[in-house]
């Protein structure tokens, strides 16, 4: 029996937690507040997971200090960088579990562990995974992308079960751009369904998008086959149609003509591609994102819906 951190008791770090303990690990889940650790290890169920209890495998600890060898991160994206301040730096293996660019820095996940952990053998688990799903064992598929075999068949193995299929990937960048686009891209595609455009208008635009991903991907150093699988293409038909993904909410939210700052406070889990659009935009200078710079322009309130529209509409024509 294997032991490993899940750094992040939000929904998905404690939905992480639930498959370790499945595939026969003992867990140490991670929560920021000491307070919410207690109650969380007292109370043995996350109120953003109703119904999911965990496992006796699982303890739940405050202290970074008490963290196992193998830690998977699973914290928001513009946390990332005040956790792993924190973390001890023994040299194991960080496996990023976290989508987005960092604002500022405009940097990846994999990126920000090794300007904080230089040195540190890193992986990316990412893919088309809804915390919930995951928490109740249902069937689902997801990468583990590093350049480093090895790391990969030690992390495949530990979390891998019968219902939770991992398939092995040696193009982090790309892995780690399609998490964050798809993110940016399922705002639009809320966009489009909240302001009543019709489904035609959403494949046109989840089409699109994806053409815009395999531009940046390829543009940054990614190869452009990995958009079409699990943590490209895959996640981002789960994201932009999912009625559980907060970023295509939030999309429908804006298209049906609500401001952002009161569709935000009313949240209280993070919306990660709110601060990647601009951040994804700024990173990726000189590519051609028209929906991802659209998304931004409209977040910033530097245009309206209906000139966002108009600006992608009246692109000049090409072929596809």
């Amino acid at each position: 029996m294997s032991e490993l951190t899940i750094i992040g008791a939000g929904a998905w770090g404690t939905a992480l937690a639930v498959q370790a303990a499945r595939a026969g690990n003992r867990v140490r889940l991670w929560a920021r507040d000491p307070a919410r650790a207690a109650r969380l290890g007292a109370e043995r169920e996350n109120a953003r997971l109703p119904g999911v209890r965990l496992p006796d495998v699982i303890s739940v600890i405050g202290d970074l200090s008490q963290a196992a060898e193998l830690c998977l991160l699973a914290v928001p994206m513009q946390h990332l960088r005040a956790v792993l301040t924190r973390l001890p730096h023994t040299g194991e293996p960080l496996v990023a579990c976290v989508k987005g660019v960092e604002t500022g820095s405009l940097r990846l996940p994999l990126e920000v562990i090794a300007e904080v952990h230089p040195g540190t053998p890193t992986a990316v688990l990412t893919g088309p995974n809804f915390a919930h799903e995951i928490a109740a064992g249902l069937p689902a598929a997801a990468v583990v992308a590093a350049t480093d075999a090895v790391l990969r068949d030690r992390v495949i193995p530990t979390l891998a079960t019968s219902t939770f299929r991992l398939y092995g990937n040696d193009d982090p960048i790309g892995a780690q751009i399609g998490g964050a686009a798809k993110n940016v891209i399922a705002i639009a595609s809320g966009v489009v369904i909240g302001a009543g455009l019709g489904e035609n208008a959403r494949a046109a635009l989840i089409t699109r998008g994806l053409a815009e991903l395999a531009r940046l991907v390829v543009a940054l150093g990614g190869r452009a086959e990995t958009v079409m699988g699990l943590s490209g293409l895959g996640d981002l038909l789960l994201t932009c149609t999912g009625q559980s993904s907060r970023n295509f909410s939030l999309g429908v939210a804006l298209g049906r003509g609500e401001q952002l700052a009161d569709i935000l406070v009313t949240r209280s889990a993070v919306t990660e591609g709110v601060a990647t659009a601009p951040a994804l935009v700024a990173r990726a200078a000189g590519v051609d994102l028209p929906i991802c710079r659209a998304v931004a322009q409209l977040l910033a309130g530097r245009v309206t819906l209906a000139e966002a529209m108009s600006n992608l509409l009246s692109r000049p024509r090409r072929n596809e």
